[in-house]
This record gives C-alpha cells, sequence and structure tokens, in this order.
C-alpha cells in the first residue's frame, strides 16, 4: 500500500516519464510537485525501498515494471472518474480534475472495476487522454498539434495538451470541443497564428492555442 503522497509521486514521475526517454531528473519532479527538491529526493529514496523506482544519483529517476503498474493505475482511477462526473454527474470537463484528484486514491480495486464497467469501458477522459486498462496498458491515438497543421489541412479535434479550467472554459466559449473538426484556412508566416474554421464559422487563434489542441487526421 501506498500513502496518498506517494501515488503523487508515482503519477508525476509516471507522466513526466511520458514525454522522455533518459531518467526524470528530482529538480523536474520536485517542480511538477510544487516542492522542494530536497523533499523530493527524500520521498525517492523511500519509493527506491518499496522497489517502484529506480534511482541513480545524477541519473535520475525511472519507473520499475512494479512502479509503471502502480502509477497506471492511479492514472485509470484518475480518468475514469473523470468520465463519472462528466457523463453521469453533468460536470463539465473543467470541473473534473480537482474533484478526481481526491477520487484516485480510493483503494479498492472491485469499485474502480465495476466503475469502469458501469461507464462502458471507455478509452478516454473526457479531455482525450487515454484510459489505461487494469494491466497498465494504453491504447493511444496517433495525434498532432493543430499548430502542425499547414493551410487547407483538416482534422478532428481529440485531445487537450493544457487542461487547466482556463483554458477548457476558453474552449467553451470559443465552441472548440472534442470531436469537432477544424478546418486551416490561414496561417501567419509573422506570429504562426491560425484562421480556422469549426462549425462553418470562421475564428482566428494564436500559435499558443494552437499548441494546445490535438488533431487526428
Amino acid at each position: 500500500m501506498f500513502t496518498l503522497s506517494e501515488e503523487n509521486y508515482l503519477k508525476a514521475i509516471y507522466h513526466l516519464e511520458s514525454g522522455s526517454e533518459k531518467g526524470i531528473s528530482t529538480n523536474a519532479i520536485a517542480k511538477s510537485l510544487e516542492t522542494k527538491a530536497s523533499s523530493a529526493t527524500d520521498m525517492i529514496k523511500k519509493l527506491s525501498e518499496k522497489e517502484v523506482v529506480f534511482y541513480k544519483k545524477y541519473q535520475g529517476v525511472t519507473l520499475t515494471d512494479f512502479g509503471k503498474k502502480t502509477a497506471a493505475n492511479i492514472v485509470r482511477k484518475h480518468r475514469l472518474w473523470e468520465v463519472f462526473l462528466v457523463e453521469r454527474l453533468n460536470f463539465s470537463w473543467d470541473e473534473v480534475h480537482e474533484v478526481a484528484e481526491q477520487l484516485e486514491h480510493i483503494k479498492s480495486p472491485k469499485l474502480i472495476n465495476q466503475l469502469d464497467a458501469l461507464l462502458g469501458f471507455p478509452t478516454h477522459d473526457p479531455h482525450g487522454d487515454p484510459i489505461p486498462d487494469k494491466d497498465g496498458n494504453i491504447n493511444a491515438v496517433d495525434k498532432i498539434l493543430l499548430a502542425n497543421l499547414t493551410k487547407n489541412e483538416r482534422g478532428v479535434c481529440v485531445g487537450v495538451h493544457d487542461s487547466s479550467s482556463e483554458f477548457l472554459r476558453f474552449l467553451d466559449k470559443k465552441g472548440i470541443t472534442l470531436g469537432k473538426e477544424i478546418t486551416v484556412l490561414e496561417k501567419e508566416d509573422f506570429d504562426d497564428s491560425l484562421l480556422i474554421e469549426i462549425d462553418a464559422e470562421k475564428l482566428s487563434i494564436s500559435k499558443k492555442i494552437a499548441n494546445n489542441l490535438y488533431i487526428q487526421k
């Protein structure tokens, strides 16, 4: 069994590892969790003793196979609860993250498996992120950032890179949601801003917005 704090560290390392091919520094882990590097180092040593991480000074931190499965299970619970909150309790997609952060620490495997079945075994959460199965496996979607599309290219919005409440509320205001087809009408050479079409409406968006929207062509 792991403490709430230990689970948060495992989840943070899991997310950081997904975008890296080498060990994760304790400074990166501390930054992700908004804590001191010394506190992160102490926790990593504890997790190493529990055989969920490999840690070697100056070489970074990596999850063991057991650590990956444990972290994936936490992520699975988080994303299933997000689906439940949106689909069954009518939360909006910008409201679910903090609530799911609390619910993800529930220990009952039976509850989570029943929740998964109740929801029809969803593969993605409301933000487009893949949900690991009970063995930690993920069926990732082949996706690219909207910013990488060129003029006259189109694709379906399948996820967000920035899942902050502020960004999600902005997308709602602009009518940009998952499943919507987006066509790039123009791309400015000066600042890479885009003129896009969505639901037969034209909309200008910045490079920052385009770098936070995932598209499947």
